[in-house]
């Protein structure tokens, strides 16, 4: 399959398109038929319609932009409290254990091994 690029999509459009009509797929997609029509002609398309067309489309936005898939990050977790005691150190204590449970189950959900394993 040719690279699909910003220049390309609207081609790739009408081509998905095929005999069906520029206001039947214009709704299915969600966008007006005389934006389908624009798109079609090479004009390009905001960002929201943008997500769309790739989601029509079955496309990666990355692969629409030249971008490389980066590796999921792990997100960087601190608990931090002012010096000034507001809370008992108790309160404390469970909302760091909160906050630390919240980053765990966010690691497991998306399968990244957690830096203590």
């Amino acid at each position: 399959m040719a690279k699909i690029t910003l220049q390309t999509l609207g081609r790739k459009l009408a081509d998905k398109r095929g005999s069906s009509g520029v206001r039947e797929t214009a709704k299915e997609i969600g966008i007006s038929h005389g934006t389908l029509s624009r798109l079609e002609r090479g004009f390009l398309p905001d960002l929201d319609t943008f997500r769309k067309l790739c989601d029509w489309l079955d496309i990666s936005p990355n692969d629409v932009l030249g971008f490389q898939a980066q590796a999921q990050q792990v997100p960087n977790v601190a608990v931090h409290f002012r010096k000034k005691q507001v809370l008992a150190p108790v309160t404390a204590y469970a909302l760091a254990q909160m906050i630390l449970a919240a980053q765990r189950a966010l690691l497991a959900m998306n399968q990244i091994p957690d830096e203590a394993d």
